[in-house]
């Protein structure tokens, strides 16, 4: 079964950033595309930013210009580097992987952007 493990999120204040990684095993992670996506309390979960296998990068509404995805497929990772928080970022952050018809997400992790 396909594991993935998030990390790096923590409370920051406005302005501030992180760096979110998510770990993947049991997977063959080259062929995946990969993701984040994000859910605050009482909201919908939704699009952060994705990257291809083929590394094409696609970015949620809000974010783009301040969050940046990348992957790593001789690690297995896949990292978002979140500048110029806003409070309003404030969420639990999930990596998930997909092939084909197959998503998978991690635990997440929680973000926190005080004011």
């Amino acid at each position: 079964q396909v594991h993935l493990v998030e990390s790096g999120g923590g409370l920051v204040q406005a302005g501030g950033s992180l760096r979110l990684s998510c770990a993947a095993s049991r997977i063959i992670f080259s062929l995946f595309d990969m993701g984040w996506d994000r859910q605050a309390p009482g909201k919908q979960r939704e699009l952060v930013a994705t990257i291809t296998a083929g590394y094409r990068t696609a970015y949620g509404e809000g974010v783009e210009g301040r969050f940046t995805i990348s992957r790593d497929n001789a690690q297995k990772m896949v990292y978002l580097q979140m500048n110029g928080l806003k409070p309003e970022d404030t969420a639990v952050y999930s990596c998930n992987a997909v092939f084909r018809a197959a998503i998978y997400w991690g635990q997440g992790t929680q973000v926190t952007v005080s004011s």
